[in-house]
């Protein structure tokens, strides 16, 4: 079964209005339309650096107690929990060396991470 959903704790966390602190969340995996659509955004367009904070916006589904993730939102995150959640959608949106297999003795499926067999091999 392909895992569309995954769980992080920020190292910091976003601290709301009324200066409640969410560390913990859910991101799911991208679709192409959350990749082209930000596209047409005019922020986009006049600052290209814009587009990754909207294709977060789109992604992350839970923070905390919120009730749903905006681009104000992810435009106030400290700047290390923005680059933690930047490289977790690099992880997990790419799939270049993942596939699924099946254990041939009792026909279990899973999914194998073939860069860190690579990298346990080295």
């Amino acid at each position: 079964m392909l895992q569309t959903e995954f769980e992080f704790l920020l190292p910091r966390g976003y601290v709301d209005p009324e200066g409640n602190l969410h560390r913990q969340g859910i991101m799911r995996l991208a679709t192409a339309r959350d990749e082209i659509e930000p596209l047409n955004d005019p922020r986009v367009k006049t600052n290209e650096l814009y587009l990754g904070l909207l294709m977060l916006a789109r992604v992350v589904t839970k923070l905390g107690t919120l009730s749903a993730v905006s681009a104000e939102i992810i435009e106030d995150l400290f700047a290390s929990d923005y680059s933690y959640l930047q490289d977790m959608y690099l992880r997990v949106n790419d799939s270049g060396n993942i596939i699924e297999t099946q254990c041939p003795n009792c026909a279990t499926r899973f999914a194998l991470d073939l860069s860190s067999a690579q990298a346990e091999q080295e």
